[in-house]
């Protein structure tokens, strides 16, 4: 019992102390990074979904005539 309370408390004296938290300026930022990265990924594979599938329907009916 004793090594799990010296381990809450080293685990909370680096929480408090030693860790290096962003400010909120910085949050926000990286935030807005990653959001237009995701959209950007999620347009890019739409694009890619759309293409492989007007591609497959030209393939498709060149093979059924």
């Amino acid at each position: 019992m004793n090594k799990l309370n010296t381990y809450f408390k080293e685990a909370y004296e680096e929480l408090v102390h030693k860790v290096s938290w962003p400010s909120w300026d910085e949050l926000q930022e990286s935030a807005v990074i990653v959001l237009v990265a995701s959209l950007l990924i999620a347009v890019l594979v739409l694009i890619m979904d759309q293409t492989s599938s007007q591609v497959l329907k030209i393939v498709y009916k060149t093979i059924t005539g």
